[in-house]
Formats: structure tokens, C-alpha cells, sequence
């Protein structure tokens, strides 16, 4: 069938249009740009079939792994657009219907972005997981999420045994007792009518974060949100109409939303990904230079691996690279710059939002900086106390302002009341994290507020250390957490994974206490320190640090450095 543009598919080809023609020209992105004021809005209806009517070009491609024999598939926007009507009609036959909580469970394989597209077209609510969910979270997101249905990997299914409810369980990659096989959706009918109108407003996403310092918490956003919220994405990402972005993202993560589906389909791009859930530097590399790749956004943690891979000669087309996820160290900057010649663009956003800061193309990127405001984000800093305005050169919290509210904004922490009203007090979303702004308008990142911790009366940021230890050539990665100290209060400890061919020894401690000392202020100095083999990281290579301060010690891993503490004679 012929798909109709309607006012919600104008007004926002319009904003998209506005970034891509100011897309080296940040000012006039500013000035430009606004919001498109939808009532309602269907992505995948208003905006992906139109732009897949009749269209070959390839809307996803991914690469297959040599590790489970798995081949190269390529899908067309037509294709796709089709194939995502008929799991709608299926869905719908199972009795999915609006605002019901679909759980998703998969790797990066087609059915994944068949049901995204689906969901969005019934109107239900995503709640993507990653697929090394334990039992434990799965049952949490279960009950928490209130989950009516999910689709999982037929790998994954044992971990849902004993895990009470009437929820509908289909199974993706194989056949499982009891559960419904996702292939059957092929012998569904093909014309799709929704149910209804959608509001721009209603449910779209449940994202649970990271929890890298908490319990997770529960995001919400919407169809406005997330779909339209993205084109800050877009534009920090520099992907334009044609070009084929890879993300190295595990699914499961709003970082997958934001550059495996949104971001390129927002540009009329393709999607490539990785089949294998845990692609080695090796596996990125190799793609980089044999598919034609144009923009990549990886995390940092994927940028080290590649260095110490080795990076090679530039990748043929590669035009655009960006990080995200942790911040993007100046080595790291350094090494990718010396060797392809290319700008490694730092940028931040967070689940509860869409990028709100990046180095966008055609700007200078100064290394250890995340770059300006994206258009559409109004930002300020704050002081923790006394809610004021900090200066240029002070660290304060982040603030996005809400009058008006960016599209990228969610709704809040389903299920948690308080949450919600202190992440949005003082007419401003706090973002928990702490930043410096320079004179220029850049950011720099400093830690998260819940992260900071006070030692011998100083202030310490534990990024700020790691940022030192990394530079030493006995660090292979580096955490660091507060530990309890009987005088000072709090004091550093950092989990080092010693650099490749270094034994966790004396020796290697003392070389990675020297390197450090020579870089820090004495208040500053990491006096102890406990190797790892590996540190606890997200999906999107995030610093599991409330992981790491429960770790039982290791008193034969530990070392401590030889000097008096201070106040003690320092």
C-alpha cells in the first residue's frame, strides 16, 4: 500500500532537514532549529513507512559471526516496512494490544528490529533488556515492568523458569516447550490497521538504567521522546541520508535506540551491526574496512581494545567517529588521531534523555572535552547547595532546562514518585553528573555527584584519577571507588588491570604508583590499590562501581603506597 505523508511526517522532515543543512554550523543549528509540536505521532507509521514505500535501499544490514557460522543478512527499507506489518498483525493476533508491556530479549538479529517496529506500530510499550539478564533481574523487570509479554532468545528461556505469570512467551532462534515459536509469524496476515490514533505522549520505552551506583531505575519515555527526541543524535553523530552507520552497542541499552535504530533511520541511513553479542576489537576492525562504513559510535572501552588490537591504516570511508558511554580519555583521543588522522567526537546524553552534549563536524575537538550543547538542549550548572549558577571554570551539576522542555526529556521514573520530583525540581532536570564549563561554551565532564566523595577534607573525583592512572603504561584499565578510612573519612582505591605482559606484582605498583604521583597533587595521590583481571562494566562500558565497592578484598592483590598519609607528618 502506498504510504501517505501526514502533518506529523512534514513537521518532522522539516527539523530533520534544519540539522542536515546546518549539520558543520553549530550556531545556526541553534538558531534554526526547534522541536516539531506533534499531538500525535507515530514513528514507524508517520515516519519509517513513508520513507520505505517503494524504497530498495538497504534499511539494516548485519554481519554474520565465523564463531557460530551465521551468514551476512541485508534487509531493504521495503522490505523491512512489509515484514514489520506482518509481526504487528501477528502480535496483534496474540493479543498484544496498546500500552501492554512487551519485554525484549534479544542479540542484534532482524527480528529484533522487526519488533521494535512493530511494537511502535501497535502502540505497546518496550521494555528491551540485554540477554545476560539473570534470573534475578528478569524477574525484577518482570514485576516491576508489569510485563504482559515477552520475546526472548531461545538461549535465554531457561532463566525464566519459575518466574511467576501469565505473560506470553515466544521464543527467537530456536523451538522451546511451552513457548511459541517467533518464525510462526510468518504464516501471519500482511495488512496492517492500527487500532487508533497515537499520542505523541503516550508510552513508548521503559528503560531500566545501568545502576552502576544504585538499584536501576525505571525510564520512561515516549513516542515523542525517543523517535523525534534523537535527532540531537543525528546531528552530533554527523550520519546523513545514504550513509551506513555502525553502533557497537549490545541491545537491551538505550544506547542501541539511540544509534541502531533511531539516529540512522531518522538520517534515511542503514544500520549495520554485529551479530555476535561480544564482538572483539578484531571483529570492528574488520568491518571498518571491508563494508564500507561511513559514521561509527562506539565506547571508549571498544576504541582501547581496537588500539591495542592495533588500528592500521584509516578505514576506507570512514568519514565520522564518535564515543559515548564513559568518558573519552586524551591518549585514547590521541592514538585514533595520529594513526587514521580522524577525530574521535566525544558526546553525553543519559537514558533519561537523547544527547544533550557533543563535538559536532566542523568543530575543533579539544581532547578530554565532550563538546557544546546540541541544538534543541538548553543546559546550566548548578551549585549542589545552594541551587545556584556556578561560573565558567567551576564545577557544577548539569541542569537541562524545562521551559521549554526538549523533546528528548522523559517523563519520568515509572514506578517511583520521589525519584521523579527530585530529578525535576527547581523547574530543571538534574542529571546527576558534574561538568565544568569552559569559556568557548564546551563541557568538560568531571564524575557523577553520587561518585564524589571527600578525603582528608578535598574533593575527590574519582574520574578525574582514573584519567591519571590511565596514562601510565602499567595500566591496562583503571576503577576507582572510596573506600572507609579511619581518619581522613574516605580515601581512593583503585582496581587496576594491569596492561598486557605485567604481573599484578609489587613492581607493577610500584610503577603505576609513581606514574600517578607524578600527575596528581599530593591531597590526590592513590595510596592503595588492588588488582583485577577484569572490571565490572555495563553493556555500554560504564564503570560498575557499586559492584565494585561490594567486591570481597583480596589482601594479595592489594598494595599501598609507601608514603605517609596526610595530616600524618605529609
Amino acid at each position: 500500500m502506498t504510504r501517505h505523508e501526514t502533518a506529523a511526517t512534514l513537521a518532522f522532515r522539516k527539523a530533520r532537514d534544519v540539522l542536515l543543512d546546518n549539520r558543520e554550523d553549530l550556531e545556526a543549528a541553534h538558531r534554526a532549529f526547534s522541536w516539531p509540536q506533534l499531538d500525535r505521532f507515530n514513528w514507524a507509521l508517520d515516519w519509517f513507512d513513508v520513507i520505505a514505500d517503494g524504497n530498495p535501499a538497504p534499511a539494516l544490514r548485519i554481519l554474520g559471526s565465523a564463531d557460530d557460522g551465521s551468514a551476512d543478512t541485508e534487509v531493504s527499507y521495503e522490505a523491512m516496512s512489509r515484514r514489520s506489518d506482518q509481526v504487528a498483525c501477528w502480535l496483534h493476533d496474540l493479543g498484544v494490544r496498546r500500552g501492554d508491556h512487551l519485554l525484549l530479549v534479544l542479540h542484534n538479529r532482524v527480528e529484533l528490529w522487526e519488533t521494535l517496529l512493530a511494537a511502535i506500530k501497535l502502540g505497546a510499550v518496550v521494555v528491551p533488556t540485554y540477554t545476560t539478564t539473570t534470573s534475578f533481574d528478569l524477574a525484577d523487570r518482570i514485576e516491576r515492568a508489569e510485563i504482559r509479554h515477552v520475546i526472548a532468545e531461545a538461549e535465554a528461556v531457561p532463566r525464566f523458569a519459575g518466574i511467576p505469570g501469565a505473560w506470553t512467551r515466544i521464543a527467537v532462534g530456536g523451538r522451546v516447550a511451552g513457548w511459541l515459536a517467533f518464525d510462526t509469524s510468518l504464516q501471519a496476515g500482511t495488512t496492517f490497521t492500527p487500532d487508533g490514533w497515537t499520542g505523541a505522549d503516550d508510552p513508548l520505552f521503559r528503560y531500566f538504567t545501568s545502576g552502576t551506583t544504585s538499584r536501576p531505575k525505571m525510564v520512561a519515555h515516549t513516542h515523542l521522546s525517543y523517535p523525534v527526541g534523537h535527532l540531537s543524535g543525528m546531528y552530533w553523530n554527523g550520519v546523513r541520508p545514504g550513509d551506513c552507520h555502525l553502533n557497537v552497542s549490545a541491545p537491551g541499552w538505550a544506547k542501541h535506540a539511540w544509534s541502531s535504530f533511531f539516529v540512522p533511520w531518522n538520517a534515511e541511513a542503514t544500520v549495520l551491526a554485529l551479530a555476535m553479542p561480544q564482538p572483539r576489537p578484531a571483529d570492528v576492525l574488520a568491518a571498518l574496512r571491508t563494508r564500507e562504513i561511513t559514521t561509527l559510535c562506539a565506547p571508549p572501552t571498544v576504541w582501547r581494545g581496537m588500539i591495542q588490537e592495533g588500528l592500521g591504516e584509516r578505514p576506507p570511508v570512514l568519514r565520522e567517529a564518535a564515543a559515548v558511554g564513559e568518558s573519552l580519555e586524551p591518549a585514547l583521543y590521541n592514538a585514533v588521531r595520529e594513526a587514521w588522522g580522524l577525530s574521535v567526537r566525544d558526546g553525553f546524553g543519559q537514558t533519561e534523555t537523547t544527547a544533550q552534549i557533543g563535538n559536532p563536524p566542523g568543530r575543533t575537538v579539544t581532547p578530554g572535552r565532550m563538546g557544546w550543547a546540541l541544538p534543541g538542549y538548553e543546559l546550566l550548572l548548578v551549585d549542589q547547595e545552594s541551587g545556584d549558577e556556578v561560573p565558567d571554570g567551576t564545577p557544577g551539576e548539569l541542569c537541562v532546562s524545562l521551559s521549554p522542555a526538549p523533546a528528548g526529556m522523559m517523563t519520568g521514573y515509572a514506578g517511583d514518585e520521589a525519584k521523579t520530583a527530585s530529578a525535576f525540581k527547581d523547574g530543571v532536570y538534574h542529571t546527576g553528573d558534574l561538568v565544568v564549563r569552559h569559556e568557548d561554551g564546551s563541557y568538560a565532564y568531571v564524575g557523577r555527584t553520587d561518585d564524589m566523595f571527600k578525603s582528608f577534607d578535598h574533593r575527590i573525583s574519582p574520574l578525574e584519577l582514573e584519567r591519571a592512572l590511565l596514562r601510565s603504561a602499567s595500566v591496562g584499565h583503571a576503577a576507582v571507588v572510596a573506600v572507609p578510612h579511619p581518619v581522613g573519612l574516605w580515601e581512593p582505591k583503585a582496581y587496576i588491570v594491569p596492561a598486557q605482559g605485567l604481573a599484578p606484582d609489587a613492581d607493577t605498583a610500584r610503577d603505576v604508583f609513581a606514574d600517578a604521583v607524578a600527575q596528581l597533587p599530593r591531597e590526590k595521590w592513590v595510596r592503595l590499590l588492588e588488582f583485577t583481571t577484569e572490571l565490572p562494566l555495563t553493556a555500554s562500558g560504564k564503570i560498575r562501581r557499586a559492584e565494585l565497592r561490594e567486591r570481597p578484598e583480596r589482601p594479595e592483590l592489594v598494595h599501598r603506597l609507601a608514603e605517609p598519609e596526610p595530616g600524618e607528618g605529609a
